[in-house]
């Protein structure tokens, strides 16, 4: 192939990728601005949060009550603390190989970039335990009721690898990120189209709170909480 032929081919490629790339975050912007109100109810009184990292979120919700005991679900024995008193747990899904592979962002792998991508790895659940969260704007507070919370829960719950017993697959790791965390097994693939944030987001609508049509970026989410 003469180098004029190279040149040409790799213009149309980047021609291409960039194309592809502008539709992708233009459809992220404009989806990510159409928002799903959420249900009025006049019962709620069940406390949850919405928590981000400034890329990724995190559904959080009490370790136990009268709707579901997590404890009897996930391990706090799993943590490096086996603190069992924390009173809220954290729920964050998200691609495996990210998660186990990827402690700083100088470790990724453009292999584990192009399987995260493209939906050809697969997925994990990474759970915090929490005494207390503070309300800032990474960190947004949200009620329900029992009927809403009990839809929340069976999300979260449809997200893990349940065994026969209904008990959540452990990940034995060391490349856990404090006292009070673990990794499980989870349903599903990570995409450009499927993220941690399209995750939260989709937990949101589930049980009738305010989201975004789609967002693979956690500012979507957070945005429909600003004050």
């Amino acid at each position: 192939m003469s180098m004029k032929k190279v040149i040409r081919v790799l213009f149309k490629s980047i021609l291409i990728l960039t194309v592809i790339t502008s539709i992708y975050l233009i459809n992220a912007f404009c989806l990510s601005h159409i928002q799903i109100k959420n249900e009025q109810v006049s019962d709620p009184d069940i406390p949850a949060y919405i928590l981000s990292n400034g890329i990724h979120t995190d559904i959080v919700v009490p370790a136990k009550n009268d709707v579901l005991n997590w404890n009897q679900i996930i391990n706090p024995d799993h943590t490096l603390s086996k603190d069992s008193t924390l009173i809220f747990i954290a729920f964050g899904w998200g691609d495996k190989g990210f998660y186990l592979e990827t402690p700083t962002w100088n470790d990724l792998k453009a292999s584990t970039a192009i399987k995260a991508a493209f939906g050809l790895s697969s997925s994990a659940i990474h759970v915090t335990y929490y005494n207390q969260l503070k309300e800032n704007n990474k960190c947004k507070k949200i009620m329900l009721n029992k009927k809403q919370y009990t839809k929340l829960t069976k999300y979260i719950l449809h997200s893990f690898l349940l065994n026969e017993n209904s008990i959540a697959t452990n990940i034995s790791t060391n490349l856990i990120y404090g006292n009070n965390d673990a990794f499980y097994e989870a349903v599903g693939s990570y995409s450009l189209f499927k993220t941690c944030n399209t995750w939260t987001n989709d937990a949101l609508k589930s049980c009738g709170q305010k989201a975004c049509v789609w967002t693979p970026f956690e500012s979507g989410i957070l945005n429909q909480y600003q004050n």
